[in-house]
């Protein structure tokens, strides 16, 4: 029980920080809920069917060559996972009308993201224990949050723009980029003190994420209601 509450302490710490950050008008809760569920549920079995074909397309002989190592990490789990939370988000809540603001595509991005991490946490917290427990929490789940704030961040400017799919698929890019370069410098470990880059792609990030946030939170249209 205690490893459990370890992993997803830090889920719904991220989520709380991004709903309270929601200044001027709330989002659904029952919306918010079903968001969550569908990143924690479909985006994961979605990851999973992916992986099985990518798995098999694109397989790692060489654990040291770097080239392979940079596929597995922006196109074979970036960019599948990143993919699982973005057709949620675009084919599910984009359309709803309660998706009023350009904030919206950061908070329910974020929601998708935060129910995936969730999953995920539990999965490798169990396995792992509590030293994975409390190092996820800093890095994993932070990262988790980050990438969808950015993908969430051009999303919710998609939906009130005429140039809808070009928004949409760079937030898709941008978190699959970063997501990418957090995961390939772990894989390089190989390399003597190259994990650095992780928290250094990380930081970037999360210095991004928080900009995006202000800047979505001034341009709200209910911000003077």
């Amino acid at each position: 029980m205690n490893l459990l509450l370890l992993a997803i302490a830090p889920v719904f710490s991220v989520i709380l920080y991004i709903y309270v950050q929601d200044k001027y008008e709330k989002e659904p809760r029952g919306l918010l809920i079903a968001n969550f569920l569908f990143g924690a549920i479909v985006s994961v079995l979605l990851v999973f069917v992916i992986y099985f074909f990518t798995g098999r397309l694109i397989p790692v002989t060489d654990q040291f060559s770097i080239w392979q190592q940079f596929i597995q990490a922006f196109i074979v789990v970036a960019l599948t996972e990143e993919f699982s939370k973005y057709v949620i988000v675009k084919y599910y809540t984009q359309p709803k009308a309660a998706f009023n603001e350009p904030y919206d595509g950061i908070i329910y991005a974020v929601m998708v993201s935060m129910g995936f991490a969730c999953t995920e946490n539990i999965m490798y917290v169990i396995d792992g224990g509590y030293q994975t427990a409390i190092m996820r929490a800093f890095t994993a789940v932070p990262a988790h949050a980050t990438f969808g704030v950015l993908m969430g961040y051009f999303m919710g400017k998609a939906k009130f723009s005429n140039n809808r799919l070009v928004l949409n698929l760079t937030g898709l890019l941008l978190a699959t980029l970063f997501h990418g370069a957090y995961d390939f410098f772990l894989f390089i470990n190989f390399i003597p003190g190259i994990s650095t880059g992780a928290f250094v792609s990380l930081i970037i990030g999360i210095v991004l994420a928080r900009k995006a946030i202000k800047k979505h939170q001034d341009d709200s249209q209910f911000k003077s209601l």
